[in-house]
């Protein structure tokens, strides 16, 4: 199994891009949040994959998901892991479907947390800590606002799990705050 400092280190290796490594970790911080919520005994798996999920997607944008089996097949990663990961990525650039609630999780909460960032960074104090629900359903509804966040993968995936939209997007706020200041949304700070 891998540890997470060998999956943060290799996922170094491939994204240089700060925004890349921020969303990485708020990934990771919020399938640890889910991992808690759904009373998973292995919550280092699941933040591990949160983690390394778009470990191809600097490098290799055409072959998202597709290089990253690749990788992690010459890495010797357990196939679980790899299926987990590989799965975010279904009907956009994957035909592996989320199974598993893990993947179910990490499939659901991957564009939230671009589309929560995005919504983080135009609000006055910068910050998801003083974040609610109806900020984030607010910008929803502007489609030209981070056109690029699939709503419909999120609305899916929430179906999929069983939660409503509004769960979903409190949840997933709150494993951000978690990591708040690492990901760069701890707010302004003044001098």
């Amino acid at each position: 199994m891998p540890s997470r400092e060998e999956a943060y280190e290799l996922f170094k290796k491939y994204n240089k891009s700060a925004s890349l490594i921020k969303h990485g970790l708020a990934v990771e911080a919020v399938m640890l949040h889910f991992a808690e919520i759904f009373g998973e005994e292995d919550k280092e798996k699941w933040g591990i994959i949160g983690l390394i999920h778009d470990l191809d997607y600097e490098m290799y944008p055409e072959e998202h998901c597709k290089k990253t089996r690749e990788i992690l097949t010459e890495e010797n990663w357990p196939e679980d892991y790899i299926h987990g990961i590989v799965s975010h990525g279904w009907k956009i650039c994957s035909d592996e479907e989320p199974k598993e609630i893990m993947e179910k999780v990490l499939y659901t909460i991957d564009e939230l947390t671009g589309l929560i960032t995005a919504v983080a960074l135009v609000r006055p104090s910068k910050s998801v800590l003083d974040m609610k629900v109806k900020s984030v359903k607010k910008k929803w509804k502007d489609k030209s606002f981070a056109a690029g966040v699939n709503r419909q993968v999120i609305e899916e995936g929430a179906e999929m799990l069983g939660m409503s939209l509004d769960e979903i997007i409190e949840e997933t706020i709150k494993g951000m705050q978690n990591v708040a200041e690492e990901i760069g949304l701890g707010g302004m700070v003044t001098l």
